[in-house]
């Protein structure tokens, strides 16, 4: 918001206060031109007003941003809680559910990946769900449809570690670096590599992909954790904090 944004809003309000009995629309083009002149004065000479209008506006849209992203939590919740196709880890009884919407073409999604580890480590009772939502390119879709295939072949311990060793991927994620990877694993590379362009897999990306743009998710990594989403990268100290908020509730 600008402070001319700031400075209208803080106008507008006057005129639900005991102002408002001058009756501004009744006054003449000069007395209005005074009014304006004092509210321009008073703002010049009191800039801070303009900031504490900003942070009151920024406040109300969060609560809004806020209760519309629960609505949203609790409309999807089936999708987001319940999907069979995604990753479950963590504490499968956990008490507080975490989804992450991850990309790991993502450098955000890097560098949050240890601290979400520490998270569900420390915490001993958050149950940890992945969605694959590969939205930064071509690479992105092909790591992305590796590990889908590689849960779909070899079940979740597999895709862990699959997942866990793509995040950290430094190298282009053309055949032979993926067969490879498999292989490091113990895996069988040349089923993961068929199930890849499956229908099946195409289904897993595209109904996280649909879900996501039902959240409004743009950018990852993009958390759900209760009933709010959390859009971007944020601190291990930040997560546990608001873990214990939700968990307070």
């Amino acid at each position: 918001m600008t402070k001319t944004t700031a400075a209208f809003a803080l106008m507008a309000s006057l005129t639900t206060s005991p102002l408002a009995a001058l009756d501004l629309a009744a006054m003449t083009a000069a007395e209005r031109a005074a009014f304006q002149n004092e509210i321009r004065t008073y703002l010049l000479e009191n800039p801070e007003v303009i900031m504490e209008a900003v942070a009151v506006l920024e406040e109300r849209q969060a609560g809004q941003q806020a209760d519309a992203d629960a609505s949203l939590v609790q409309v999807n919740g089936a999708d987001l809680f319940e999907d069979a196709n995604s990753f479950v880890g963590g504490n499968l009884e956990g008490d507080l559910t975490l989804v992450e919407f991850v990309d790991y073409r993502c450098g955000y999604c890097r560098k949050a990946h240890d601290e979400v580890a520490q998270l569900i480590e420390a915490d001993g009772n958050i149950r940890f769900i992945v969605k694959e939502f590969p939205i930064l390119g071509e690479a992105s879709v092909v790591s992305s449809r590796f590990a889908v295939a590689t849960k779909l072949v070899a079940g979740d311990e597999a895709y862990k570690a699959v997942s866990d060793a793509l995040i950290k991927l430094k190298s282009d994620v053309e055949e032979s670096v993926l067969r490879a990877l498999a292989s490091s694993l113990s895996l069988d590379p040349d089923a993961i590599l068929a199930k890849m362009e499956s229908d099946e897999v195409t289904a897993v990306i595209a109904e996280n992909r649909a879900l996501g743009q039902r959240l409004n998710i743009s950018g990852t990594p993009t958390f759900v954790m209760g009933n709010q989403i959390l859009r971007g990268y944020m601190p291990l100290a930040q997560m546990q904090e608001i873990a214990e908020d939700i968990r307070s509730e």
